[in-house]
């Protein structure tokens, strides 16, 4: 097949530190190659492909609508004068144009609920949505056709480390990921922990909670804060540390940094919300628990748990090829209902006999 990924203009794939979507797309377009198939990606300039079409040489940040708009038209359009078998969106914005594009859209959906873009989806129905876990599928409207977990090359992270007395929090710092949770249940346990991320002042949170609540937290004695981790960094301390700890407040659709961990043979610690009880399995790759007392007991106890074990799991659950091979199924799907709907408009131009 030839497939036209797009992913989005605000973070380069693949991104050189914190980046979600980007990263997904990076491992999905090279399993696919992998697997025969021609791909070229829609992205930024700064971005790496071996079919790489940009209309911005380098990430537009902040993230902006119109930014957006811009990407996804370029994309149609190099799109439309292509010979595309299927396109795979990860960007909203390109789902206006899906109508009119040759070959048939697949859209990955990769965030929460939001009722402006519910709507939206509403009113583009030839679009075949997969969501990332069945949690997000549940709560999704309109409801998804498919579920595709995300997967990553286990080659990110080839080697499991022995772990240590440290707890890790990696991600954006913001309330919905409970930072200050992290902060306190390592304190409970009596280890340090290390906590690399960015405040991320769009998300919404408590009044006053980011100068009140997090950066008290963040210049706690036990607290080494690492603003940003790139590949090698977050290499060293997955192998370092006792354990990710994943304290949410949100249903998350997935949370790729699990995945992560676990690839690199790091348990993890999370509360049960979102796709996390899809991903963790309880007792073996890590533990789910509730709330600040349980999960500092859990941290505790997480040597016990045997690190190759969860590499091997997460390699045989989460690798990019498995994710590949999924997404490869539904553009197959997609394909032949669009040959399905060209047949019934055919038949319905036909030739009419008309009684006499």
């Amino acid at each position: 097949m030839r497939i036209a990924l797009v992913s989005t203009p605000f973070v380069s794939v693949p991104p050189p530190a914190y980046g979600g979507t980007e990263l997904v797309v990076h491992s999905l377009s090279r399993s696919l190659e992998r697997a025969g198939h021609a791909v070229t990606v829609f992205a930024t300039g700064d971005s790496r492909a071996s079919d790489l079409r940009a209309t911005f040489p380098t990430a537009v940040w902040p993230p902006d609508p119109y930014a957006e708009l811009l990407h996804a038209r370029f994309a149609a359009d190099e799109i439309s004068r292509g010979a595309f078998d299927v396109v795979h969106a990860h960007v909203p914005a390109l789902l206006a144009f899906a109508d009119v594009l040759p070959a048939p859209v697949v859209y990955t959906l990769h965030h929460s609920v939001e009722p402006v873009l519910s709507r939206f989806y509403e009113r583009v129905r030839s679009v075949r949505h997969v969501a990332i876990s069945a949690r997000q599928a549940e709560l999704a409207s309109p409801a998804p056709h498919h579920v595709v977990h995300h997967g990553l090359d286990p080659e990110l992270y080839p080697v499991v480390g022995p772990g240590g007395d440290a707890a890790f929090f990696l991600g954006r710092l913001s309330w919905c990921k409970g930072p200050e949770l992290a902060v306190e249940a390592a304190r409970r346990a009596g280890m340090p922990l290390v906590m690399a991320g960015k405040p991320h002042r769009g998300d919404p949170c408590p009044e006053d909670w980011e100068a009140d609540v997090l950066q008290p937290a963040l210049r706690a004695a036990h607290v080494r804060w690492v603003r940003e981790a790139d590949l090698a960094q977050k290499r060293r301390l997955f192998a370092r540390s006792r354990a990710l700890l994943v304290p949410l407040r949100w249903e998350e659709p997935f949370g790729l940094v699990l995945v992560e961990a676990m690839l690199a043979g790091c348990p993890v610690i999370t509360f049960p919300l979102g796709a996390a009880p899809e991903i963790v399995e309880d007792g073996v790759t890590g533990f789910l628990v509730r709330g600040v007392p349980e999960m500092a007991a859990a941290l505790r106890r997480a040597s016990a748990l045997d690190r190759r074990e969860i590499q091997a799991r997460a390699r045989a659950r989460f690798s990019a090829d498995r994710m590949a091979r999924d997404y490869v199924a539904v553009y197959r799907a997609a394909i032949a209902g669009r040959r399905r709907e060209i047949d019934a408009e055919a038949e319905e131009g036909g030739w009419t006999t008309l009684a006499q």
